[in-house]
């Protein structure tokens, strides 16, 4: 029973760990939606995108977004990586937001 509560507690504490950089994932997804629509030139978009990222506490530098004109407006698509370190093993999670206008 004891080593049942010790996995179960390990489990959570994991869990713990993972979870806020997928949540702040959610949060940026959401906000790149958004910015997308409202934003006409690509330049401005990156410009954008990195400063909101930095505000949120995310790895994104400017050579991590790419944003390009479409016929119906704007596309934007990220890559950036956020490495939790457990206690005996380092996680680095792949993050891939995008976003497009008039769609």
């Amino acid at each position: 029973m004891a080593a049942g509560v010790a996995v179960l507690v390990g489990l959570i504490a994991i869990g713990a760990a993972l979870v806020p950089p997928y949540f702040r994932n959610m949060e940026f997804q959401q906000y790149l939606n958004e910015a997308v629509d409202r934003t006409k030139e690509p330049d401005a978009l990156v410009a954008d995108v990195v400063n909101h990222a930095a505000q949120q506490g995310l790895p994104v530098r400017s050579g991590d977004v790419h944003a390009t004109k479409t016929a119906n407006g704007l596309r934007v698509e990220i890559i950036y990586v956020i490495r939790v370190d457990l206690p005996l093993y380092t996680v680095d999670l792949h993050f891939h937001p995008s976003a497009s206008s008039g769609t």
